[in-house]
């Protein structure tokens, strides 16, 4: 397979186009002579996977031009943060992608950390590793669930799977409420650890849960294997690598277009530098592809937490004080400064910019990069030319969590 190195990246020749569609062309550009409709999808409907309105100009069945319209979730996240405590913080930002509200705390306590020069105890990186990847599995099995409502009848009836991934689903939130006494909003990091220590006979409930999941993963492949999966998957939404990386796009939908780009092997936090992490790439650049990517994103996160955990070491999860006292944690320098993390969330590059006011428990600023964001951010260039029916498909590949894209 012939390969192009660009910006230090390899990706597949064949996905490079020479060109795409403007997003921004005006309507009177294309043929003055059709008919062509507007039609809004959403900001209420269930295809969109979110609050979000997405404008189309269609011609007959095909859209030309397509425009999304953000905002509708704002709730003022990061003006907030200037506000509260580095302690009060991870608590807040849960609700951005709501999906995953654990990788939402560890992000942004990974940067107060950086910021304020504190040190996190060993076993409080292994359960924020083993926490991320049990996260990581609980997203895809939503999105696997949704996606195949989206389609319809494409996907073992559409209902079906749906069901199959919401009951396994549970069984990890059903982990997730024992470590922390919640199933979605966990508030369970904080800079310099964790608030909650694993309970006795976690970690064998854990290995259970894998068990069962990894034991029902062929059966969504089985539901999948069908001609009509196929015809609405393959060939649908194909994205370019050079246009990804132009929008900052990045995780399973970089990687289903061949980038090969992980931040937990090529940038790691926690303990991901001790585990042999198998990065899955696809060059299809497709709805397939993207599906493929995830599937085997799960089967990668079961064998990681597998690794970790009955390797958990003894000791402190965090000091007390930090816990307990919101005003505990402080940017205790005397000059002002700044620090950037980034995790790999279900979606991609999850960072927080913080900037840090000399002898303040609250940050003076703080920036969230959310990778939905940059996954809206594709549909006016890659929506043109496909049907109706398909950029449901396509939007639902792409997996983004409008109150991450909004805040």
């Amino acid at each position: 397979m012939k390969t192009l190195d660009i910006g230090g990246v390899s990706v597949p020749a064949e996905l490079v186009k020479s060109s795409w569609a403007d997003p921004w062309l005006d309507i009177d550009d294309y043929d003055a002579e059709s008919d062509l409709m507007a039609l809004n999808m959403g900001p209420q409907h269930p295809s969109t996977h979110g609050v979000l309105r997405v404008k189309l100009f269609v011609d007959g069945e095909i859209c030309v031009k397509c425009v999304p319209y953000l905002g509708y979730l704002h709730r003022g996240v990061e003006k907030l943060c200037e506000k509260l405590t580095y302690v009060q913080i991870p608590s807040v930002v849960d609700k951005n992608d709501y999906v995953s509200p654990m990788m939402n705390e560890l992000a942004v306590c990974m940067a107060f950390e950086k910021l304020c020069e504190i040190e996190v105890p060993e076993r409080a990186q292994v359960i924020r590793t083993v926490v991320a990847e049990l996260q990581r599995l609980a997203s895809h099995l939503l999105w696997v669930g949704t996606w195949g409502l989206d389609m319809g009848g494409a996907i073992g009836g559409g209902g079906t799977l749906f069901l199959h991934t919401f009951r396994e689903r549970e069984l990890v939130l059903d982990l997730f409420e024992d470590l922390t006494g919640g199933r979605f909003h966990y508030n369970h990091h904080t800079p310099g650890g964790q608030r909650h220590d694993l309970p006795a006979g976690w970690e064998a409930s854990v290995k259970q849960v894998l068990t069962f999941i990894e034991g029902r993963l062929p059966e969504y492949e089985d539901m999948t294997d069908n001609r009509i999966f196929f015809a609405r998957t393959k060939g649908v939404g194909v994205i370019d690598p050079v246009l990804l990386m132009e929008l900052g796009v990045s995780g399973p939908v970089a990687r289903a277009s061949g980038i090969d780009h992980d931040l937990r092997r090529d940038a790691p936090y926690c303990v991901y530098d001790r585990v042999d992490l198998r990065v899955p790439v696809e060059t299809g650049g497709d709805c397939y592809a993207r599906f493929l990517v995830r599937m085997a994103e799960m089967r990668e996160s079961i064998r990681l937490v597998r690794l970790l955990i009955d390797s958990i070491p003894p000791g402190p999860v965090v000091g007390a004080k930090m816990v307990k006292l919101p005003g505990a944690v402080k940017f205790k320098q005397k000059e002002w400064g700044s620090a950037y993390s980034a995790i790999e969330s279900p979606r991609g590059e999850l960072g927080t910019f913080v900037i840090g006011e000399p002898k303040k428990a609250s940050p003076w600023r703080c920036k969230i990069r959310p990778p939905s964001y940059h996954l809206v951010s594709l549909l006016p260039y890659i929506c043109p030319g496909e049907m109706i029916s398909d950029i449901v498909v396509i939007l639902g590949s792409l997996d983004p969590i409008l109150g991450e894209v909004d805040r």
